[in-house]
């Protein structure tokens, strides 16, 4: 196989941390690494463990997860197909630092939202 070097390969945004954030950023990717993390799932399972999620959002969703590399899709040729997701090298290793972002959200989060409602009292709502 020919390994491109990163001098080779053409970025779609120059700014890493940008490209990075803009894709596992929006409100469901970090939803569907963290429950891919726990283990391989099912399309309807990923759906039952992230309840608020529509059946098309969850598929895009790992669509694009997949174009990305963190994620793979694995058909297997029965009736009906089953498919089953799970996570690849390169999601297994943004496990540590999704696991340090979802606790300190979750140890600061009442902190976050006590300084919002403060805001909108300052400004009069």
């Amino acid at each position: 196989m020919n390994q491109q070097t990163t001098d080779e390969i053409e970025f779609d945004q120059p700014c890493p941390i940008r490209d990075v954030l803009d894709r596992i950023g929006d409100q469901w990717s970090l939803l569907v690494l963290e429950a891919l993390g726990r283990k391989t799932m099912r399309f309807n399972e990923l759906g039952r463990e992230i309840d608020d999620i529509s059946r098309q959002m969850l598929a895009r969703t790992l669509r694009r997860l997949e174009e990305d590399g963190y994620l793979s899709r694995t058909i297997f040729a029965e009736v009906p197909p089953r498919v089953e997701y799970t996570l690849t090298s390169l999601g297994r290793s943004f496990l540590d630092p999704l696991r340090i972002l979802t606790q300190w959200a979750d140890e600061n989060h009442g902190a976050i939202c006590k300084s919002r409602k403060l805001a909108r009292l300052a400004q009069g709502g």
